[in-house]
């Protein structure tokens, strides 16, 4: 298949982790950010045939991850309301709240959807005039556009029963958290190919001399990866800290500026809670002003329930690269894909699941 075969070929593979090894005068800690792209690392076991030469941190890149606590508690109560159909992407259906999940509150005779776009949500909307369709507007900067498309649609339509409840987090903001932490060994970041081919990477060269650390924006199969650390790491022994741009196929330095104009048109930037490592500031965005008739927590006046996250969980010492899955007591043990403790265990892009899927709790013990 055309841009995927020739991305794994098993013999360029070979020779990049050759050079890699061979041009590595240490192991030089790099994060990824992307979830997706932890996956591409843990599957094909990057990390383990770089050992020695770079010791990959995994990032919080994770949307489903790191969504508040508040906002899925949030959300079943809004779910749980006899007039709303709540509608979401899969991966949300099971991340744990206060007292169970999208799913168990499905079970339990809500009217929960799995649907694969904002736009779906919002052709319920049209089908039933009489309910009240929200859409759980989960992600980073990635899936932004579709979302803020959906809510421009449904006010030039006149379509007040549809809403929105908005979880959007930015990767900048969430870098800088990681860099001002004085404990942080990063000294290079993957950064994200599909958050750049909306937003491109203006913002992280203010980063890369900010803290003077190199950056590569790459993208999710096994050579561009390792194309990208192979450039980290060319930078890492020069001395050099710039943004370099691995993923040419997709990304440009300025992003896509279409996209850009209708997130900017519907949302603005707000303080965001990142589940597991708290605020962070101007690293979410919210609806404003003059789209407030489409904002859920505006329409839907409800509490949401905080708790403690489970004690047994290390979810956020794991969302900051501070940990590793198998650094956790419960992985694959108490938490497993079919019993979560954690967001990281039940999402698809998230480092627990990752771990479990390509059989690291073997490492753990489990």
């Amino acid at each position: 298949m055309k841009f995927v075969d020739e991305y794994r070929d098993p013999r360029l593979a070979r020779e990049l982790v050759a050079y890699i090894r061979h041009r590595s005068s240490r192991p030089w800690p790099i994060m990824e950010i992307c979830g997706g792209q932890t996956h591409t690392l843990i599957r094909y076991g990057i990390d383990r045939l770089l050992e020695g030469a770079v010791t990959l941190i995994h990032g919080p890149g994770c949307p489903v991850c790191v969504t508040p606590l508040e906002k899925i508690d949030r959300a079943l109560a809004i779910a749980r309301q006899e007039e709303v159909i709540f509608t979401t992407f899969g991966d949300m259906m099971r991340v744990p709240g206060t007292g169970g999940d999208l799913l168990s509150v499905k079970a339990r005779g809500a009217d929960v959807r799995m649907v694969y776009s904002p736009l779906d949500a919002l052709d319920l909307a049209r089908q039933h005039p009489d309910r009240e369709v929200v859409f759980f507007a989960v992600g980073f900067e990635t899936t932004a556009p579709a979302n803020a498309m959906a809510v421009w649609m449904a006010k030039k339509e006149d379509i007040r029963n549809f809403s929105v409840l908005v979880s959007h987090v930015l990767v900048p903001p969430a870098i800088e958290a990681l860099m001002e932490d004085p404990e942080t060994e990063i000294r290079g970041f993957i950064a994200p190919g599909h958050v750049c081919t909306v937003m491109g990477y203006t913002a992280y060269e203010e980063l890369a001399e900010r803290y003077q650390i190199p950056f590569v924006v790459a993208g999710f199969e096994p050579l561009d990866l390792l194309q990208g650390l192979a450039m980290l790491v060319d930078q890492l022994e020069e001395g050099r800290h710039e943004v370099q741009n691995q993923y040419t196929r997709s990304v440009c330095r300025e992003g896509n500026p279409h996209a850009r104009a209708l997130v900017e048109e519907v949302f603005e930037v707000t303080d965001m809670t990142w589940r597991g490592i708290g605020v962070i500031p101007a690293s979410g965005l919210r609806l404003r002003a003059s789209y407030a008739a489409w904002d859920a927590e505006q329409k839907f006046q409800v509490d949401a329930i905080h708790r403690e996250e489970s004690s047994a969980c290390i979810a956020g010492a794991i969302l900051q690269g501070k940990k590793k899955p198998v650094d956790c007591p419960a992985f694959g043990q108490l938490c497993t894909p079919e019993h979560p403790l954690g967001a990281p265990m039940v999402s698809s892009e998230g480092a627990c699941a990752a771990y479990y899927a390509f059989r690291r709790f073997q490492e753990a013990g489990a």
